[in-house]
Order: structure tokens, then C-alpha cells, then sequence
């Protein structure tokens, strides 16, 4: 039992393998010219100097931006998550306004973030929290809907109050369904931010990078910066996951 967990640990090393070898194929076969895609151990290699330098830094700034707009938009989605949701009419009666924005994309409207809060930090951060807000409240208000009847009329039965309901059982129920939308959130958090490090005049980040990369024709710290942007993809969604597995140990029980 033992080995095959250890079997089933290393099965995401085989799609890592397949892409590197997909790669080296195209750029070293010439399908693919040098000048536009690097060789893997030539982005590898830009990507282990730049964590000790530039990149590093932009790295830490993007984690920084993409945390506080999670944070935010988890403050304010899933409180109004938790009030929709209770209420059927009332989230009926919002529907179209939350889908509407939540189709729209946040990059659409960074004139506006710009122009209400500069081209700082602010403005990167309101964006992506804008962003994240609505599918963590979506995800919120889904779960309330669909809690289990029977452990809403088991707690009314037994005198609940219906402030203790929504908070006691409503809650609790909505929690899977709640880590769905923020790790939801943190990814679309993150790209937003990564988006608007390119065009809302930043001087650091890994948008930034990527950006300022690409006018250079820098091919290799171009890609490093992607693939630091996808990792760290990788890895906030694989916190999400972790946080999950501990919080909704109960989950579908």
C-alpha cells in the first residue's frame, strides 16, 4: 500500500516530463525557432539566477498583491455569499447583476480602477479583488443553497434561532463549497494581478517582468518569468487544497 502511494505521488512528475519532452523535441528538432522559444535548460537556467535577483523580488511583490486581493475578496464574498444564499428570492433578485459582473472581464475595466485609485498598488489589488469577490460569493451563496434539508430542520426542530441556523449549520454546510471558490478566487486573483503588472504602470512584479522581457526579446528570462507565475499558480492552489483536506475533513459525510 505503501509503494503505491509513493507511485501515485510521482504521477504529476510524468506530465512535467512529457511537456520538457515535447519542448526539447520542437527547439532542438527545429520546429520551432531558438530565437522565439529557448531551449528548457536555457529558461531553467535564466529562472535559477533570476529567483536570486530580479525575478525574486518580482515574485514576492505578485505574491504580496495576489494575497491581499484574496483577502479582500473573501472578507466581502463571503459574508454577502452567506446572506444571497439564505435567501432565495434574494439572490434571485441579484442574479442578474452578479452574473453580469462576473462575466465581465476585470481587465475590461482598469481604466476605471485607474482612474478612481491611480496606477499604484491600490488599483492592481481593487482590481483583482473585484475579480475574485464575485465567483468566491457565487461559489458561497451555491453552497448555503444546497445545504442539507435535514440538518436545516433538525437544528429548526430543536429551536435553533435563524441567525444560529445560518451561522451553526448554513456555514458549516457552505465550507466545501466555499474552498471551491477561493481557490477559485486565488487563481483568478492572481492572474488579474499578473495582467495588470503589465499594463497599470508597475515597476515590479512578475507581469512586469514578463512584459518588460518580451520588448527586450529576452527570450529565457521571458519564459522563467512564466513559469514562476505558473508555479506559483500551482502552489497557492495546492495550499487551497491542503487547507481543504483539513478544515472539510467532514465534507460529503
Amino acid at each position: 500500500m505503501s509503494s503505491l502511494r509513493r507511485l501515485e505521488s510521482l504521477l504529476p512528475i510524468i506530465g512535467i516530463a512529457v511537456l520538457l519532452a515535447i519542448w526539447a523535441i520542437a527547439v532542438y528538432g527545429g520546429f520551432i525557432d531558438r530565437v522565439l522559444l529557448p531551449t528548457p535548460l536555457e529558461a531553467a537556467a535564466a529562472l535559477w539566477k533570476g529567483l536570486g535577483g530580479d525575478l525574486g523580488r518580482d515574485l514576492i511583490r505578485t505574491v504580496e498583491r495576489t494575497i491581499w486581493s484574496t483577502l479582500i475578496a473573501a472578507a466581502i464574498g463571503i459574508p454577502l455569499g452567506i446572506v444571497l444564499g439564505s435567501s432565495v428570492r434574494l439572490y434571485r433578485s441579484m442574479e442578474f447583476v452578479i452574473d453580469f459582473f462576473r462575466s465581465t472581464p476585470a481587465s475590461a475595466m482598469f481604466m476605471l480602477f485607474v482612474v478612481l485609485f491611480g496606477v499604484g498598488d491600490k488599483a492592481k489589488i481593487i482590481a483583482a479583488a473585484f475579480g475574485a469577490v464575485l465567483v468566491i460569493l457565487f461559489n458561497v451563496a451555491y453552497g448555503v443553497m444546497n445545504a442539507r434539508k435535514t440538518r436545516l430542520l433538525a437544528a429548526q426542530v430543536m429551536g435553533a434561532s435563524r441567525v444560529r441556523v445560518l451561522w451553526d449549520v448554513m456555514l458549516l454546510e457552505s465550507l466545501p463549497q466555499t474552498f471551491v471558490g477561493l481557490r477559485n478566487g486565488v487563481s483568478l486573483a492572481l492572474v488579474i494581478v499578473i495582467v495588470s503588472e503589465m499594463f497599470i504602470g508597475s515597476q515590479d512584479g512578475l507581469g512586469h517582468t514578463i512584459f518588460e522581457a518580451q520588448q527586450l526579446f529576452d527570450m529565457p528570462r521571458t519564459y522563467a518569468a512564466i513559469f514562476a507565475a505558473g508555479a506559483l499558480g500551482y502552489g497557492l492552489n495546492l495550499l487551497f487544497l491542503v487547507a481543504e483536506r483539513g478544515f472539510v475533513h467532514w465534507g460529503g459525510r
